[in-house]
């Protein structure tokens, strides 16, 4: 590391908890570029893990966050917020009729979403949410028990109760785990932290019926496969189902904190206030971006271009296969694309970072890519020639 990068590293480690082991230090970015303190540039194929669905700095979103920070950066829920409205409209009609809760992160939605399903359920009894093993939803408590790996539990014992698990893709591990007590099934259409691994389609309608057949909600984590990110506003509806509840967060906000839980509207009737609350969710800044990324990615054909995309990725991907046997599998949808090697991820993702490549691990053996849904070719293909070049570094031919 250079001494810049070394000097903010030493105030890092004398100001900052060590929940994190940052690479490069970041200065600026646009669109799919990133440039660190050291005027290094990078294509990153991160997003802010998914969150800069529209690229870094994208002149709409940021005009939008300039505006409305200009005459009111934020509104207290005790009053009427009309950015937070407008948007609540837009995903009632994206989702095809709900409304919306608005907090901060993806592990708060999800929370409140638990919570509205436990409203729910509490008439008769039921109260327990079945997750998968090697999902991921957050790292609060309840999160933290409602994720299956014992890597994001170990040490915050006594977690809450209320969770049992299942095994995805496995339809019979599901039904296996119903009981009295069940009152939801939660699961994300393509585990990302998990190491990229889409449901499959038999699975997904199998869990939809089971919901029906044994009267339990269906809760889909939508926070890293929404907002398009795998070719369709959100991913359930590749599946041809509708969940009773999702959650969305990362790209929701264009970079700012936010997230939503979207629920049929008999669900929300359970609810009155004072049983859910955040300060600064809605935020009129984060709204006011949100609706600028909806526009975007609907101006620019982002979702089109995410399968577009996506698909020549992967075929970039497959190709590095026949050269390095090491790369046991390429898989994902839209723009969310998962590398499984035989080693160590965190190697191939160091090796692409010193070469100008920025991805990120998703378990031991899964590098994963993120990249802006609207990178352009030109920088897509610049990126595949950088990780082939790393891949030989490591792999060698």
């Amino acid at each position: 590391m250079s001494n810049k990068t070394n000097d903010i590293a030493d105030l890092f480690n004398q100001y900052v908890m060590p929940t994190y082991a940052p690479a490069v230090a970041l200065v600026s970015g646009s669109g799919s570029k990133v440039i660190d303190m050291d005027n290094m540039q990078y294509i990153d194929l991160t997003s802010g893990i998914a969150t800069l669905a529209c690229g870094h700095c994208h002149p709409a979103v940021t005009k939008a966050i300039e505006t409305q920070a200009a005459v009111m950066p934020h509104c207290s829920n005790l009053y009427y917020n009309t950015n937070m409205i407008l948007l609540a409209q837009r995903l009632s009609r994206l989702a095809g009729g709900a409304k919306c809760f608005f907090a901060n992160s993806g592990a708060e939605a999800n929370e409140n979403m638990v919570k509205i399903a436990r409203v729910w359920g509490a008439p008769r009894g039921r109260y327990e949410v079945i997750t998968f093993t090697k999902g991921f939803h957050g790292r609060t408590l309840a999160m933290c028990a409602a994720t299956a790996q014992e890597k994001i539990q170990k040490g915050f014992d006594p977690l809450p109760v209320g969770f049992a698990y299942a095994d995805y893709n496995d339809l019979e591990s599901v039904k296996a785990a119903i009981n009295e007590r069940t009152v939801a099934i939660l699961l994300e259409p393509i585990q990302g932290e998990g190491g990229v691994l889409p449901a499959t389609e038999a699975f997904m309608k199998g869990v939809a019926e089971l919901c029906r057949e044994k009267e339990l909600l269906l809760l889909m984590d939508e926070i890293q496969t929404g907002m398009g990110r795998t070719g369709t506003m959100f991913a359930w509806e590749q599946y041809g189902i509708r969940p009773d509840m999702f959650s969305l967060a990362k790209a929701l906000g264009g970079g700012l904190p936010l997230s939503a839980v979207v629920a049929k509207p008999e669900l929300a009737e359970l609810l009155h206030p004072g049983m859910l609350g955040t300060t600064f969710g809605g935020n009129p800044c984060a709204c006011a971006a949100s609706l600028a990324v909806l526009d975007t990615i609907e101006k620019e054909g982002l979702l089109e271009k995410a399968k577009t995309s996506g698909a020549l990725f992967r075929e970039g991907l497959e190709a590095l296969m026949a050269t390095y046997p090491q790369i046991l599998e390429v898989r994902g949808r839209g723009l969310l694309i998962g590398m499984v090697v035989e080693g160590s991820a965190k190697e191939v993702v160091d090796s692409c970072r010193l070469g100008g490549v920025l991805c990120c691990t998703a378990g031991e053996h899964v590098v994963r890519f993120l990249p802006p849904l609207n990178i352009s070719e030109k920088d897509l293909e610049e990126a595949l020639d950088i990780i082939g070049d790393s891949l030989d570094e490591i792999y060698g031919v």
